[in-house]
């Protein structure tokens, strides 16, 4: 089953390296989402797994952001956001590379999904049991247009609040998409988590 490429080119990765697989052979790019809330830990997913170094484009908050950006209630342990994207990449044997594309949390930068979801095969919607609220657009943007995703409930501290269907149903979401703790730090479980989707994926391709 091949994936669609991306419609979205990948920032050049930082380190230099050819965007070209070894051996000379074009890789095979499939694109995914890290979506969530602000703080949910997109960033940190990201960097847990992406083999490049991350391209994050976070900015300090400041008092200028008072009364415009919605700190969540967790201001003491955030105080950059991210305003445009973060990017990783995983390159896996047979020549396929995961581009993840972060999104930014913020309400103001909403208008940059439908630039980053073109071209991807679904995404992670990592949530913060803390603040459900900040989840439920998430959720409802991949809904309404019908792209593959999972729920990855982020366990801050290693520690899991609440039941994964007490979350389900808090968030009203069907009982067929994929719901499961992760630690956004932990590399095992961020790959985990995106073969959980990528799977997810290949099944929605072929039915």
């Amino acid at each position: 089953m091949a994936f669609p490429h991306s419609d979205v080119a990948a920032p050049e990765a930082r380190d230099g390296a050819a965007q070209e697989a070894p051996g000379g052979v074009a890789p095979i790019t499939v694109k995914i989402v890290v979506a969530g809330g602000f703080a949910v830990g997109k960033t940190t997913f990201i960097g847990s797994i992406s083999d490049i170094e991350p391209l994050s484009t976070e900015a300090a908050m400041t008092e200028h952001s008072v009364g415009v950006d919605d700190a969540g209630g967790v201001s003491d342990r955030k105080t950059n956001t991210t305003v445009a994207m973060d990017f990783g990449r995983i390159a896996l044997p047979g020549d396929l590379w995961l581009y993840l594309f972060g999104t930014p949390g913020q309400d103001r930068f909403h208008f940059m999904w439908d630039d980053l979801v073109k071209g991807a095969i679904g995404a992670v919607v990592l949530v913060d049991t803390d603040r459900l609220e900040s989840c439920f657009e998430a959720v409802d943007y991949f809904e309404a247009r019908q792209i593959p995703f999972v729920l990855a409930v982020n366990c801050f501290d290693g520690v899991a609040k609440h039941g994964i269907e007490d979350v389900r149903e808090a968030l009203a979401v069907r009982a067929e998409v994929p719901m499961f703790y992760t630690d956004a730090r932990s590399r095992q479980a961020t790959k985990q988590a995106l073969i959980t989707l990528v799977t997810l994926a290949m099944s929605r391709m072929q039915a």
